[in-house]
């Protein structure tokens, strides 16, 4: 069993993972002198540059994003199946009669949690 220093000590280490910039995913930042790495590649620090270039061009405010119709369905279905989950798990928490349906509760919606969390809706350059 591990000791709550250690499940703390574990927790920050990959809290304090950096994300890249445009695909949003977890990288090793490889250190040394100079700014912190902000892409997981350079392909990805391109695209961010491309991005941007032609979001100017078209006039697009820089908290502004185009998606596909695909992708914001994606988005839109997997927030309404978080939100069922929580509503479910809420529902299930309150007539739990034993630790071990508690349990089977926190573990349902973690699943569902981690199935969201693995929705990539990665970025591309506009024109793409």
């Amino acid at each position: 069993m591990r000791s709550a220093t250690e499940w703390y000590v574990r927790i920050m280490i990959r809290s304090t993972a950096p994300r890249c910039a445009w695909c949003g995913q977890k990288f090793a930042n490889p250190g040394g002198p100079g700014r912190p790495a902000r892409y997981c590649r350079r392909s990805h620090r391109q695209r961010a540059y491309e991005s941007r270039r032609i979001a100017v061009e078209r006039g697009l405010a820089p908290d502004e994003v185009l998606l596909t119709a695909d992708a914001w369905q994606s988005i839109r279905d997997t927030l309404y199946t978080l939100e069922a989950a929580a509503q479910d798990a809420t529902a299930d928490a309150q007539i739990a009669n034993s630790l071990v349906e508690l349990r089977q509760v926190t573990l349902d919606l973690a699943d569902t949690v981690s199935r969201a969390a693995a929705l990539s809706a990665e970025p591309r350059a506009i024109g793409e």
